[in-house]
C-alpha cells in the first residue's frame, strides 16, 4: 500500500455515512456531482454516453472489474468532500496522524555508530505538523518517494530523535523496502 492511499484510507474513517456500492447508485452520485451530465461521466469513466445511461437505469448491474474499479476511485474522492477536509484540517492543526509502518529504515550518522538499515516495524503518533506536510505534499503531486522522504523525517524527529533529547547528531533517516504502511485519524 502506498503512502497516499493510505492517507485517502485515513481520511475515509472520518466519513459519517458509507459510500454507495452498487455500480447503479455510484454512477447515479457521479452523475449528480456532475450537474446531471452523463457525457461528462461517460469521458470521466471512458465508457460510452449510452453506458452511463444504461447504469443509472439499472439496466446494467455488474461493471467489467476494471470499470468497477475506476467508478469506485471516482466515487471514494468525491464523496463527503467537507468531511473529508475537516478530518484533514484537524490533523493538519491538532489531531495528528498514526503510523503504523513495516519497513527498512537505516540512517546517516558519524562513523563508529550503528546506522545498518533493518526491518521495523513501529506505531508512532505523528505531530500535526508532519500530518500538514504530508497532506500539503500529496495535494501538491509528491510522488511516492517524497512521502517517504517527509515521513522518515516524521520518524526522525519523533521516534529517534525525540524531539531533540536524543540522537542528536544523527544526520538523515530514510525509509526503503516498505512492506506495510498505514496511517489513522
Amino acid at each position: 500500500m502506498t503512502i497516499s492511499h493510505s492517507l485517502d484510507k485515513a481520511l475515509e474513517g472520518a466519513f459519517t455515512r458509507p459510500a454507495p456500492k452498487s455500480a447503479g447508485a455510484q454512477v447515479r452520485y457521479l452523475v449528480k456531482q456532475h450537474q446531471g451530465s452523463t457525457r461528462a461521466v461517460a469521458a470521466l469513466l471512458g465508457v460510452s454516453q449510452r453506458t452511463v445511461e444504461r447504469y443509472v437505469k439499472d439496466q446494467i448491474k455488474r461493471p467489467r472489474p476494471d470499470l468497477a474499479a475506476r467508478m469506485e476511485r471516482e466515487v471514494k474522492q468525491r464523496w463527503q468532500s467537507q468531511i473529508r477536509a475537516r478530518a484533514r484540517k484537524a490533523a493538519a492543526t491538532t489531531g495528528g496522524l498514526v503510523i503504523d509502518t513495516r519497513a527498512r529504515r537505516g540512517y546517516t550518522a558519524p562513523i563508529g555508530t550503528t546506522d545498518d538499515g533493518r526491518i521495523r516495524h513501529l506505531t508512532v503518533a505523528l505531530p500535526p505538523q508532519y500530518a500538514d506536510r504530508l497532506f500539503t505534499a500529496r495535494e501538491q503531486g509528491a510522488g511516492e518517494r517524497e512521502l517517504q522522504a517527509v515521513a522518515a523525517e516524521a520518524l526522525k524527529d519523533v521516534y529517534f530523535q525525540d524531539g531533540g533529547r536524543r540522537a542528536g547528531d544523527l544526520e538523515e533517516v530514510y525509509l526503503t523496502d516498505v512492506e506495510h504502511i498505514e496511517f489513522e485519524l
